[in-house]
């Protein structure tokens, strides 16, 4: 049983990529509160490695407004519920014109648990071919490039790389690979 239980629950807002809802909740104690919940479908991380190199993506990202360096990943249109193989081999080719002759799933990430449902698959990407992006118009501005890994490692360090969702990927990356 949860420890908090839901007494209701509105919509306060609703786009193509989510939804926020405003709960009334009860906690143990009877004490009342509310949670405002951000409703994403799942996200697909894509880590598109060559064997030396990661291919990244940098976009504007509004809400910080700072352009930012990670993986390619993203959700599907109209908050569509994809299978997380499919979305990821979408979002891949999408943002990167990169088609993978392999797609290993390395596991689960929780986005922002604190205040969103959104889960996100991390998948590595190999044996990858060159083909021509379908970027969304809300990419129109993004750029792309590979990175040796030395390179992605001391993005990191010096802060040009700071998308939690890229670092989680690359964590159970560098499990996998101890494994």
């Amino acid at each position: 049983m949860d420890p908090i239980q839901r007494v209701s629950s509105r919509e306060v807002y609703r786009n193509n990529w989510m939804t926020v809802r405003e709960d009334a909740i009860r906690r143990p104690d009877g004490s009342e509160g509310i949670y405002a919940v951000v409703d994403k479908p799942t996200c697909a991380v894509v880590i598109p490695f060559d064997g030396a190199r990661f291919h990244l993506v940098e976009q504007f990202r509004y809400p910080l407004g700072r352009r930012r360096w990670e993986f390619p990943m993203g959700t599907a249109p109209d908050r569509a519920d994809v299978p997380a193989p499919e979305l990821a081999a979408r979002e891949l080719r999408e943002e990167t014109g990169l088609i993978a002759g392999s797609m290993v799933d390395l596991g689960h990430t929780d986005l922002a648990s604190g205040i969103s449902s959104q889960r996100g698959r991390v998948f590595l990407a190999t044996d990858l071919t060159q083909g021509e992006a379908q970027r969304e118009i809300e990419e129109q501005d993004m750029r792309t490039a590979w990175f040796e890994r030395d390179e992605f490692e001391k993005m990191i360090a010096s802060g040009d790389i700071t998308d939690a969702q890229t670092l989680a990927a690359y964590t159970l990356l560098l499990l996998r690979e101890r494994s």
